[in-house]
């Protein structure tokens, strides 16, 4: 099995050596980043409204993907305590944040991922979970996360690199792909992503290499059109994520000496309305400790939100509200053609 970069004591799971690498804009020939946000009236960068809890509830993980810019796996023990959690109810409680997404790692591994959903179910608010799919079918004890999601009424987000098992498995590991499928048939029989329901199942798609990823919506017709025909499968939407070069990825651009064209591609490819609607303007990202980040990729950096407010203990929207958001040069990631963010192509 691959091991985590922080696993292999390699170089790039020490986050400043990797901030060094995307700080170097001038090396590489491109404009710096902050530089086109200015240019826009965008910099400093600063928030719309905070709609959106994304956390982190820990990096362990049932998969070990080539391309994951958490550097999750088997082999991560960080995990989120009850103590944290009970931090972002506490935080949540006060506000009109709408939407809670869960992610990791494989999220449903932190022990306390049930009570957590449960609780945030009382309050009412919209749950998202990023499930990777083969934590379903992993292990008997999580054979029945599809009705747990339904109870609840849970958006479920999943990664399905391709509708082919070379494609797939080359990018997630060997038999995901077929371990994924029998995951949508479990979601698609308790009715989550088939017509007439409300239970919303959307796939992800993110480019199994250094290029931006195809329109949005022709590649949602390919993925309804093959894995309808293929095996039966029903889902809402299709989400276009481009690769952000952190963690594995970089390493990856950096091994195949693709990392400057890379770079070059994304800032060619820089979208005024793209930046305008990056998700860190209506996103606070909580890191498994309780840190507090702009999104998930600056979480994945290490780069804590600007200010002296840094844990969810601590929050206080207006505060958080009123900050600079923290850019570099992987930011170009999320501007680049018609835009990337969690949840989805954003221009």
């Amino acid at each position: 099995m691959i091991k985590s970069l922080k696993a292999r004591e390699h170089g790039l799971s020490q986050t400043e050596k990797q901030i060094a690498v995307l700080s170097d804009a001038e090396g590489i020939g491109i404009v710096p980043f902050e530089d086109r946000m200015d240019n826009l009236g965008l910099f400093p960068l600063k928030p719309t409204t905070i709609d959106i809890f994304q956390i982190n509830v820990g990096k362990m993980c049932n998969q070990v993907c080539k391309h994951c810019h958490v550097d999750a796996g088997p082999d991560r023990k960080e995990i989120m305590t009850r103590e944290t959690m009970q931090f972002c109810l506490d935080a949540l409680r006060d506000t009109d944040i709408s939407t809670v997404d869960l992610t990791g790692g494989a999220p449903e591994m932190n022990p306390n991922f049930r009570w957590f959903v449960e609780e945030l179910s009382k309050m009412g608010k919209k749950i998202i979970v990023r499930c990777n799919l083969t934590i379903i079918v992993a292990n008997p004890k999580y054979n029945d996360l599809p009705e747990f999601f339904k109870q609840h009424n849970i958006e479920v987000v999943s990664s399905l690199p391709y509708f082919s098992a070379k494609r797939t498995d080359s990018q997630r590991g060997d038999g995901v792909f077929e371990k994924s499928i029998k995951a949508l048939q479990m979601l698609n029989e308790v009715g989550y992503g088939m017509p007439g329901t409300d239970l919303t199942l959307n796939l992800v798609y993110n480019p199994s290499g250094a290029f931006l990823p195809d329109n949005q919506m022709e590649l949602e017709l390919q993925f309804k059109d093959k894995l309808r025909e293929g095996w039966g499968i029903e889902f809402n939407e299709l989400l276009a994520i481009t690769n952000l070069p952190i963690s594995r990825f970089l390493d990856y651009l950096i091994i195949s000496e693709k990392y400057e064209d890379y770079m070059d591609e994304l800032a060619n490819a820089f979208n005024p309305a793209a930046a305008a609607g990056v998700m860190c303007r209506s996103t606070i990202s909580i890191g498994w400790d309780g840190l507090m980040y702009d999104c998930d990729f600056n979480q994945m950096l290490d780069l804590t939100v600007e200010g002296g407010v840094k844990h969810v203990k601590d929050f206080d929207l207006s505060t958080l509200e009123g900050r600079d958001i923290i850019l570099n040069q992987h930011c170009y990631g999320c501007t680049a053609g018609a835009g990337s963010s969690c949840g989805g192509q954003t221009a």
